[in-house]
């Protein structure tokens, strides 16, 4: 018998305990999360010197900083890429770590922040039986921090390198709706479970521990119409991209309207979710300091990894970042705040005007601008109401 796909089951923010890592999160006005570096060149590609770094104990270190100024999330993206990266002098990202191993890893290090995975779910294909049982696994030693980045996969290079045919885009996220209910089905149901449809097939199957809140956090980051559709159904946290390009002014215009459009779809499916953006912030002390790390960056852009990157993209079917001009993707970010602690508290105070319910950063050197956005910037945002001060966590395992 074959299954209709159902997500109603879904258990919506509303429901999820208010103790739990997510409620505590939810309970900021902004989200703060950061975008880990965990492959060369992070969101950079230019060859001006600096000390962001892709390995395990740069980020391991970037976590437990971003923890103690009290950062929500930290996020670990997944990429896929042949011998040389995308190219270039810096070969960019050619050195990635797998995130869902990193994240395991880092559970065990921290203490408060949330975690969050991507994982493509349909190359290979990932089981969902397997998916179930090792994320209640790391739910339980993340205590109940960890989440799930969903993605189906836009570049065709990256199927073919699991020898795998490119799956119709609208197509892709039917598929990642079943698998999903799957996954919330063998994390909530106390008998074991039969489920038969044209993919999946699974008999007497049964997860235990079950995830300490019901289920882990779910992610989504997309902008096509299926994938808004999808997102809302399943995800309690949405990334969304600026459909305007990274340019601030240009950008803050269109989000009101696409983040009334997610949650309005959100709220017709009955459920509530919370939009997120990727900036990345060039913060100085005056502003003319920071237009010049700006077009430093520029001058020493890293014109072969620029035309490598453009070129996989275009090869795929992604309808995010389509805005994006060649300055803006060098520099990086899917928007760009750049200016003084001041001028970048009044942006960020926009974006939550504008809809945004939290950001994930991404820096050009991370540490020594993780250090300072924490000593100049988060005061600010406290005073203008944007954060709450939390209770330092308790000193991390060494």
């Amino acid at each position: 018998m074959t299954l209709q796909i159902m997500t109603d089951h879904i258990l919506p923010l509303a429901s999820l305990p208010s103790h739990s890592p997510l409620g505590h999160a939810l309970a900021q006005p902004l989200l703060l999360g950061l975008f880990l570096p965990i492959h060369n060149g992070g969101w950079t590609m230019s060859t001006l010197p600096r000390d962001t770094d892709w390995t395990f104990d740069y980020n391991a270190a970037l976590t437990k900083q971003a923890e103690q100024l009290g950062f929500d999330l930290a996020f670990g993206p997944a990429h896929w890429l042949s011998k040389g990266g995308f190219g270039g002098e810096t070969k960019y990202r050619e050195q990635s770590l797998d995130a869902f191993i990193a994240t395991c890893a880092l559970a065990a290090i921290t203490n408060r922040i949330l975690l969050v995975s991507t994982i493509h779910i349909l190359y290979g294909p990932w089981h969902p039986l397997h998916l179930a049982k090792f994320g209640a696994t790391l739910d339980h030693i993340a205590k109940g921090r960890w989440g799930l980045n969903i993605v189906t996969g836009f570049r065709k290079d990256e199927w073919a390198m699991f020898g795998q045919q490119q799956i119709e885009h609208d197509t892709r996220y039917q598929i990642a709706d079943e698998y999903v209910d799957i996954l919330s089905k063998l994390w909530t149901h106390e008998q074991n479970l039969d489920y038969h449809s044209a993919r999946w097939q699974l008999q007497q199957a049964f997860v235990t521990p079950k995830p300490q809140y019901g289920r882990p956090i779910l992610v989504s980051a997309t902008s096509s119409p299926a994938g808004i559709a999808s997102a809302v159904r399943h995800s309690d946290l949405i990334f969304i991209t600026s459909p305007t390009g990274a340019r601030f002014e240009k950008a803050i215009g269109a989000l009101p309207q696409l983040n009334a459009s997610v949650k309005e779809q959100a709220a017709i499916v009955g459920r509530d979710v919370r939009t997120l953006i990727n900036p990345m912030i060039i913060c100085r002390e005056t502003e003319r300091e920071a237009q010049e790390v700006y077009r430093s960056i520029l001058a020493k852009a890293d014109q072969g990894a620029i035309d490598g990157f453009f070129h996989s993209h275009a090869t795929g079917d992604s309808k995010s970042w389509r805005g994006h001009e060649r300055d803006e993707r060098t520099v990086g970010g899917n928007i760009q705040l750049i200016g003084t602690p001041e001028q970048i508290v009044d942006q960020l105070q926009q974006l939550k005007s504008a809809g945004c319910d939290g950001i994930q950063i991404c820096f050009f050197d991370y540490e020594p601008e993780l250090a300072y956005f924490g000593e100049r910037v988060i005061p600010l945002l406290e005073q203008a109401g944007l954060r709450k001060p939390i209770a330092q966590p308790h000193a991390p395992t060494p």
